[in-house]
């Protein structure tokens, strides 16, 4: 099961590094795309999105691969699941269906890991 664990920690931990640099470093370049994808219109709250997803990330892996306060990658996977709740929400305003499964499928996989790491 740990090895299953880490690896679902490492995939999940690329998915979010590759969103949250976008949106946080490459806002200037993709900003009609991220701004239609995500249906927000302040750059601000998408690259503070953006930033939040980079911290989950990295909080998916350092904890508990440094062993210094390891229950913080407990905290990431909620954090970033809160992250995913948000999504799927406003896919299923906009009637995304296939966003919203794909935003659903994400969040279960990090309460997988949270509730695992507790």
């Amino acid at each position: 099961m740990n090895i299953f664990l880490w690896i679902l920690q490492i995939l999940l931990a690329l998915l979010f590094l590759n969103s949250g640099f976008s949106k946080t470093f490459q806002y200037n370049k993709k900003e009609a795309e991220l701004k239609k994808m995500d249906h927000l219109e302040s750059g601000a709250f998408i690259k503070f999105i953006g930033t939040a997803e980079l911290l989950g990330a990295i909080g998916l892996i350092l904890p508990l691969a440094l062993n210094i306060l390891p229950f913080l990658t407990a905290w990431a996977a909620i954090g970033l699941g809160i992250v995913m709740l948000g999504a799927m929400f406003t896919h299923l305003r906009y009637k995304e269906y296939q966003n919203f499964a794909f935003t659903t499928v994400v969040l279960i996989l990090a309460l997988v890991i949270a509730f695992n790491r507790f």
